[in-house]
């Protein structure tokens, strides 16, 4: 054998090779007639240059190309023989060559770590209630329902202000010193009661109100107040009620359950609920993948290649992107946010690759695979949570080959984290 192998950490390896009596004259010659083929050079057509003048102009270069395919020939040749699984690009350094006589350098190769992995039969985790109560049916009912909703004014002089309801008023603020900046006054206000859009105390000040009411509220900004000069400043607001008003929603009918894409009120009522409770259990199941991932990877220490985490980090990056720039943010503002939480990036990208391999590694242990039969039932199931037309959903997913494939993993974790879950105890 022409080399060593060092180990330099878990996922690192160095191979050092020295090979003696190496002659690469055959391979200077092959690259050399290569080059006079496309060569085109000054007085000659291309192609037609003599082999004298080619060895002159691109000798050297042919003879660092016919080392560089030595080296990396031989390089893969010891990585298959070690069966180094290896990850990115080798780093070449120390190369050395003398002409008929020897070649040595080094090269060193990030490989995916081999561990073992921590017993985990007496993990405890408690899983959140993810049943769907009468209460989460009728605030998405409200969402939807709230774009067609009426503001009606109460027509009883003496109802009171109630949190959740509109109160219209005119107000003015005054300061310690007796001034009354024209910032802190306003007629005609609309403000929803308990919605926390004024200083705090104020709302709940405005409580029990009626209708014609005069009354001063008084408050104390907050210490972080966004402007400097009234930090926990007192303030007198002299409030006038003019009128008190609630917000009424329209029933739901078949009318209004078609506008909304169904077919009735019965309709809605039962494929929301089908999704709420889909959408609920993904949200528990995923906040407990979440905690035991935290676990296994608190637990199970192992360097990891830095290569799998640059690329992972582009991931997170693109993907954080695309969000922020749906809320607004543009490339400049994209910038300035990925440099102020590098490191949080990072450790995201991290946390994802250190999961993945162990969720690697349990697939592995459990036989876990992700056929065909699955990756329709998962589509079958994105259909029906979001309404979508199925047969659209499958061509579009079924036509793009690395989507399909992000979904096959996605499906051989769900699978894996099922049979994890039946070896630990969940309360």
């Amino acid at each position: 054998m022409s080399y060593t192998v060092e180990t330099i950490n878990g996922c690192t390896k160095k191979l050092v090779f020295n090979f003696d009596g190496v002659d690469l004259t055959s391979q200077v010659e092959s690259v050399l007639k290569e080059k006079q083929k496309t060569s085109n050079l000054k007085g000659f057509r291309k192609g037609k240059a003599p082999m004298g003048m080619v060895k002159q102009v691109y000798g050297a270069q042919a003879e660092n190309d016919a080392l560089y395919r030595f080296v990396s020939q031989e390089f893969y040749k010891a990585v298959q023989e070690e069966k180094l699984n290896a990850v990115g690009y080798p780093t070449f350094g120390n190369t050395d060559y003398t002409d008929g006589a020897k070649v040595s350098f080094e090269a060193t190769v990030e490989i995916f770590p081999e561990f073992d992995l921590a017993d985990y039969s007496k993990y405890e985790f408690k899983k959140e209630d993810d049943k769907v109560t009468d209460s989460d049916i009728e605030d998405l009912k409200k969402r939807y329902l709230e774009p067609k909703a009426e503001m009606v004014e109460l027509k009883d002089e003496k109802a009171k202000i109630e949190k959740g309801m509109f109160a219209v008023f005119n107000f003015e603020g005054e300061k310690e010193d007796g001034e009354k900046p024209d910032n802190m006054k306003a007629e005609e206000f609309l403000l929803e009661i308990g919605s926390g859009q004024f200083i705090p105390g104020f709302e709940d000040g405005m409580i029990g109100l009626t209708k014609g009411a005069k009354e001063t509220i008084e408050v104390t900004f907050p210490a972080d107040y966004h402007e400097e000069s009234l930090r926990e400043a007192k303030v007198k607001f002299h409030v006038d009620v003019l009128e008190i008003k609630e917000k009424t929603m329209p029933e739901l009918t078949d009318e209004l359950a078609k506008e909304f894409g169904f077919e009735s009120a019965e309709d809605f009522n039962t494929k929301n609920k089908e999704r709420l409770e889909a959408s609920k259990s993904k949200e528990v199941q995923s906040k407990l993948q979440e905690e035991i991932l935290k676990k296994l990877i608190e637990d199970n220490k192992f360097d990891v290649p830095s290569a799998l985490i640059t690329s992972q980090k582009k991931s997170v990056q693109e993907e954080l992107s695309n969000n922020l720039k749906q809320q607004g943010f543009n490339d400049e503002m994209v910038s300035t946010y990925f440099e102020k939480w590098n490191m949080d990036v990072e450790a995201k990208a991290e946390f994802q690759v250190r999961s993945g391999l162990i969720l690697d590694k349990l697939s592995k242990k459990y036989e876990v695979e992700a056929s065909e039969s699955d990756f329709d039932a998962k589509l079958e199931e994105m259909a029906t949570q979001s309404g979508m037309d199925k047969e659209q959903i499958m061509t579009y997913y079924k036509s793009n080959d690395q989507i399909k494939s992000n979904i096959m993993y996605a499906i051989r974790e769900e699978k894996t984290f099922e049979k994890l879950i039946s070896d630990i105890k969940l309360k």
